[in-house]
């Protein structure tokens, strides 16, 4: 029986420089078969099924290139700290939810960030006390790279005065805030979710980006086991609403090895990556800087994993036809990485692996020319909120912070992403962000690295998809995945269609 044919009617942006502009798509077994005028297309499919959206623009489906899919599906059901703006905020929020909690169950919750609560040195675990005497809590900043427990978290963890900082992390003394590594030493104690919680955590994220306008995502190996195997689970039931490509982190490299794992197309879930931390992040001060390091004296960050490492488990992970994917953010992060690259990339280039760099937040003018032929992972919402820090704490790197325009004259591909939970996967956020550069305190920052609309959406689109050799995606020609983005206008509301 032949499979039923669609033609769908809207203006289309392509993203393909032979035919860049068409008036309606005609879609059959989950792939593009022709573009072209709806009176070609009406010849070509006489009797197909007509979706009439000529009042809406229809584009490549939009893909989130950096997300904790599962880690953000969890968060949606966690205390909320985003926005917050002061001590008392965070208090409240959570004294809220201690209420309707059973004493001696955990409290968790994210997306706070200190300057945001007026505090510029870390809290202690005494604030949280008064509003959680029965319940351990820990929450986590917006980055992910420090946490603020209470007293009862410390306790069940063991951890005191006199408890040593681990080799990748500090203990923040008054005790209260952990960072990097050392989060590690409370979040071991927290109860691990049953396979029913993280099938549902992995719907729950999935359906959410799906409901945005999402078709694909890459997920980051900053998860436990159990989320990406419960993304596997809803890829082989057929519930899978996005095309997911995963990383693993780099300390499972050798169980990846053992158990034949390699980097291969197909299907709805995907092992492509192996991921890297070169260092922490911003807003915890924990970001690799060069010196003289933060204006505020606080320092040259944390160095993370070792670029020495980063070339050996980089050339193993190859070898496997996995892409390595480093986390860098400061500009001694990604100078680190970027010598480890210029290592890695005759192997890279020999197996068609194109070597990544999440975030690339702050660069030295020196570096941006050594991204061409890499992978630019990078999230503009994090802009908004990080304008004012970058001010304040970054001077001498302001004009090369968030450097999307000249990373992408560099010749590196430009893949937009959310960071989620880090960030809310917010499609208008991320072009307001990337178009007009203005931070939540009002300024522009680097206004000469602004992006068209037409930029972002190749960003959102195209550039995910070369990132990780989908040549089927992120464009819509003869051949393509039939999935796309509907919208009210670019940058605008949005939908998803998928046939």
């Amino acid at each position: 029986m032949t499979a039923p044919l669609t033609v769908i009617h809207a203006h289309t942006l392509t993203l393909d420089d032979v035919q860049h502009d068409v008036e309606a798509v005609v879609v059959g077994g989950g792939r593009v078969l022709a573009t072209g005028s709806r009176e070609e297309m009406r010849a070509l499919a006489p009797r197909a099924e007509v979706l009439d959206h000529r009042d809406l623009l229809l584009t490549p489906g939009l893909c989130d290139a950096h997300i904790h899919l599962v880690m953000y599906g969890a968060s949606l059901s966690e205390v909320n700290l985003a926005g917050a703006r002061s001590v008392a905020e965070v208090q409240a929020r959570v004294a809220q939810r201690a209420l309707a909690t059973p004493a001696g169950t955990w409290i968790r919750g994210g997306g706070f960030l200190l300057p945001e609560l007026g505090l510029n040195d870390y809290p202690p675990a005494t604030l949280l006390d008064g509003v959680s005497p029965h319940h351990p809590v820990i929450l986590y900043s917006r980055d992910h790279h420090m946490t603020w427990v209470n007293s009862a978290a410390l306790r069940l963890a063991g951890v005191t005065d006199s408890t040593s900082d681990p080799a990748d992390g500090k203990i923040v003394h008054p005790l209260g805030c952990l960072l990097e590594g050392a989060s590690d030493l409370v979040a071991a104690h927290l109860p691990q979710p049953t396979d029913a919680e993280w099938l549902a955590h992995a719907r729950a994220g999935a359906d959410d980006l799906a409901a945005r306008g999402f078709v694909s995502a890459h997920t980051m190996a900053y998860e436990e086991p159990g989320a990406p195997r419960a993304l596997q689970t809803l890829a082989t039931r057929g519930e899978l609403p996005l095309r997911v490509w995963a990383c693993l982190p780099h300390q499972r490299l050798e169980q990846a090895r053992d158990l034949g794992l390699a980097g291969s197309a197909g299907g709805m879930f995907q092992w492509g990556g192996v991921k890297f931390f070169a260092d922490g992040a911003l807003g915890s001060r924990t970001a690799w800087l060069h010196a003289l390091g933060f204006a505020d004296g606080s320092g040259t960050g944390i160095a993370l994993d070792p670029p020495e490492l980063i070339v050996e488990r980089g050339r193993q992970a190859i070898a496997l036809g996995l892409t390595p994917v480093t986390h860098a953010i400061g500009d001694r992060a990604n100078t680190e990485v970027l010598n480890a690259y210029d290592q890695l990339r005759p192997d890279a280039e020999a197996r068609g692996i194109r070597l990544r760099i999440e975030h690339a937040q702050h660069l030295r003018p020196q570096d941006i020319p050594r991204f061409r032929g890499l992978t630019a992972s990078v999230q503009p919402i994090h802009l908004q909120a990080d304008a004012a820090m970058i001010r304040t704490l970054l001077p001498h790197l302001e004009g090369t912070s968030y450097a999307f325009r000249s990373l992408r004259d560099a010749g590196a591909v430009l893949a937009f992403g959310s960071d989620a939970p880090v960030a809310p996967p917010e499609i208008r956020a991320t072009f307001a962000a990337a178009v007009s550069r203005v931070g939540d305190d009002g300024g522009r920052l680097a206004p000469g690295e602004a992006l068209t609309e037409l930029d972002v959406l190749h960003a959102y689109t195209r550039g995910p998809a070369q990132a990780v050799g989908w040549d089927d995606e992120g464009i819509i020609r003869p051949g393509a995945r039939a999935a796309f983005t509907l919208w009210d206008r670019l940058g605008g509301n949005a939908r998803a269609l998928v046939l």
